[in-house]
């Protein structure tokens, strides 16, 4: 099959022939339809986050099954699904107290001794977040995907495989946003947005949304935002802590920068949170005032929306066909796999959404 490898840090993709094996008992082969271009394969090709190389990148996918291990239970060939990097087993502790998108057992991996996923002359190639989605096809363990509706885009139910569930979970499960409470999104991509369209959903009073692209406000706007402040010519905690009277009930920084996460908590009321949803690059800090906290603000990280995916990716497929989910309007282009390298540069830019490559059918 074709995928795209990295194969240095810092250097463009490259289209290479990968050879992907069967599925063993719990396993599930997709034949890819569309992957979303993410800020976080962006973090690895950048050297932010390491990861053994060469491998094939992609984390943010939907396709169509084509073959099943002889144990799986949850989905069968022809089923439309998305997948989630935040495989679970079922069974450790975090699974079991309904934390799922923490769980790290090796259960959802191969066992080293058992024949690679993925393998390229010869040579094991290591698996991306449990996905590796920049190529034709998957081979993910049953609980990486979710079957949903076949009505469903498959090219918009890619973004809900990352974006989206992280965006929306933060707002509704990590930081719980109630029905007229105030709310500030540091970043408008694909997260950030997402994370304003479900504050929308949610109910919350006035929506902030704040970015150093002007031309953002007219699409924040769209997904749900009421304010927007434009990073690039003000301050934003001082334009944030003015329009609300004292700060916002909830923030999220959706960049995955230590200066953006301390923005997040500087912006807040007295007993607000803080969300960090981007993923700020090992080695950078965070500095915080200690008497802050005597306000009883707070400020934590949210793991891919705390998301229960198999319960929420069909629920958020739901909300699109019912119109509250505006996944139309967030990608900005669709592109082939040879063209995946265009879609960096373009995100790098700054001035886009999500763009989306799709693959033949």
């Amino acid at each position: 099959m074709k995928a795209a490898v990295l194969r240095e840090v810092g250097k463009p993709l490259q289209i290479e022939d990968v050879q992907i094996n069967k599925p063993g008992p719990r396993e599930v082969l997709i034949r890819t339809v569309a992957a979303g271009v993410c800020h976080s394969d962006l973090h690895f090709i950048e050297g932010s986050f390491p990861h053994p190389l060469p491998a094939v990148l992609g984390h943010e996918s939907a396709g169509i099954v084509e073959a099943v291990g002889s144990d799986v239970r949850t989905v069968k060939p022809g089923d439309h699904v998305i997948t989630c990097l935040s495989a679970f087993c079922g069974h450790c502790e975090f699974c079991l107290t309904g934390h799922m998108s923490l769980c790290v057992s090796p259960d959802t991996k191969r066992d080293a001794k058992d024949e690679p996923r993925l393998t390229q002359n010869g040579n094991p190639m290591p698996q991306f977040l449990n996905l590796s989605s920049f190529a034709e096809q998957m081979l993910i363990h049953e609980h990486a995907c979710v079957a949903i509706n076949k009505d469903m885009p498959l090219d918009r139910a890619a973004l809900i495989g990352c974006s989206v569930t992280t965006g929306v979970g933060a707002v509704i499960h990590t930081s719980n946003v109630r029905p007229g409470e105030t709310v500030a999104v540091i970043g408008c991509g694909g997260v950030g947005l997402s994370a304003i369209n479900g504050a929308a959903i949610a109910g919350a009073g006035r929506i902030i949304a704040i970015d150093m692209h002007p031309g953002k406000e007219n699409m924040a706007k769209a997904f749900g935002a009421t304010d927007f402040v434009n990073a690039s010519e003000t301050d934003p905690v001082k334009e944030v802590l003015e329009l609300t009277k004292g700060g916002v009930h909830h923030a999220f920084e959706a960049i995955g920068l230590g200066k953006t996460a301390e923005q997040a908590f500087n912006m807040l009321r007295r007993g607000g949170t803080a969300n960090v949803i981007g993923m700020i690059p090992v080695g950078q800090t965070v500095t915080l005032m200690g008497a802050a906290f005597l306000g009883e603000k707070r400020i934590q990280g949210s793991l891919m929306g705390s998301n229960r995916f198999p319960v929420d990716m069909p629920r958020l497929v739901d909300f699109y066909m019912q119109g509250k989910l505006k996944l139309d309007d967030m990608i900005s282009r669709r592109l082939k796999l040879e063209q995946i390298n265009d879609a960096f540069d373009e995100m790098k830019k700054g001035g886009i959404a999500r763009s989306v490559i799709t693959f033949d059918a």
